[in-house]
């Protein structure tokens, strides 16, 4: 018989520590996993879609087709985009330069803390750099990715934002 009044006492007090049953005050959001993407960077839209020329050198990726030395590659890939900044057509340049014979001709990315939808993929699903220009990019911009073995392995890339 001791523990109802002791039982009673303990659920007084956890009323009290809550604020009582007619609390309105929320509970706090639980913290986010640690492995949890973080938001999409301020300014940044939440979907694009872009296409790309990747230029590769021998080794950066397995095509037997690519001998070019890094060096060869570098000058190509800046010759490739200054031509594209002077007005020349992306398209034709994409498809005769581009080493990424088994990558579609347009990838739609989400963004950081964004769901992708449909054949969307996630932008940390991607090469480092590709999201990483081609997110600053406004419709219709070009801009490069350069070579860096964490950031873009496989070697330049010529991103151009299509939507």
């Amino acid at each position: 018989m001791r523990t109802l009044p002791i039982l009673l006492a303990l659920v007084a007090a956890v009323a009290c520590d809550q604020g009582g049953p007619a609390s309105t005050t929320p509970a706090a959001p639980p913290n986010p996993p640690a492995d949890a993407a973080p938001a999409a960077p301020a300014g940044q839209p939440e979907r694009i879609a872009v296409t790309h020329v990747l230029i590769s050198f021998k080794g950066a990726i397995r095509d037997p087709q690519v001998t070019r030395s890094k060096e060869e590659a570098e000058a190509l890939a800046k010759e490739l985009y200054e031509r594209i900044k002077g007005g020349e057509d992306f398209e034709p340049i994409r498809t005769r330069f581009s080493d990424d014979r088994g990558g579609s001709a347009e990838y739609g990315m989400a963004n950081h803390g964004v769901a992708p939808q449909g054949q969307e993929r996630p932008r940390r699903g991607m090469v480092a750099a590709f999201g990483d220009v081609g997110f600053t990019l406004k419709v219709g911009e070009v801009g490069m990715a350069p070579y860096d073995p964490q950031k873009s392995p496989y070697g330049w890339h010529i991103i151009k934002r299509t939507k």
